[in-house]
């Protein structure tokens, strides 16, 4: 019972956000993420991925020499949606280095292939999208992953290089993106 008060809790609370999209486009970095496959059109450019609570933690807790830049969105969320281009320039400046750039959604299920879809297809960030099942989230998940993230709003990114991380709850700036991704390079 409560993991259903809690599951509904968190679905109104980034419900609240107002629907809006954004038209982006630039190209996908790969991501290393070991997820199964959700679907695929016919040319194959939609690959996200689904990605369980439990193996999310495990990809959030990695600590290595990359720098993973993980961004919790919603289609629907339209400070998500402003904030995407921001990533994406972030992304182009930093190819070919070590960092990780993940998209993980947190849409209804029932929107992933059309909304969901539209979005990594226009924005060619399919790779970089992880679907995210928010029936499954607990407070567990929060209390265990982050800081300062309940899981009560969105837009949320966490960097971790290492040991060291860092949260920002709201939608980011460019500048603030960039001083955040810089800190954690050095």
């Amino acid at each position: 019972m409560k993991k259903i008060i809690l599951s509904t809790l968190i679905l109104t609370a980034l419900y609240s956000c107002k629907k809006e999209g954004h038209k982006i486009e630039d190209t996908a970095v790969t991501d290393s993420v070991s997820v199964t496959e959700n679907t695929a059109s016919a040319t194959g450019a939609y690959t996200s991925k689904e990605l369980s609570p439990e193996n999310l933690g495990k990809y959030l807790a990695q600590k290595n020499d990359t720098l993973y830049v993980t961004n919790f969105f919603a289609t629907w969320c339209g400070p998500c949606m402003r904030e995407i281009p921001h990533f994406k320039n972030k992304m182009e400046e930093l190819k070919g280095k070590p960092v990780k750039f993940t998209f993980i959604n947190l849409d209804d299920k029932s929107e992933w292939n059309t909304s969901v879809k539209k979005f990594a297809q226009e924005n060619n960030l399919a790779a970089n999208i992880i679907l995210l099942d928010g029936q499954k989230l607990d407070q567990t998940f929060f209390k265990d992953n982050f800081k300062q993230w309940d899981g009560g709003s969105i837009p949320f990114t966490y960097l971790r290089k290492g040991d060291k991380t860092d949260e920002y709850l709201g939608m980011m700036t460019e500048e603030t993106l960039n001083s955040k991704v810089e800190a954690l390079l050095k």
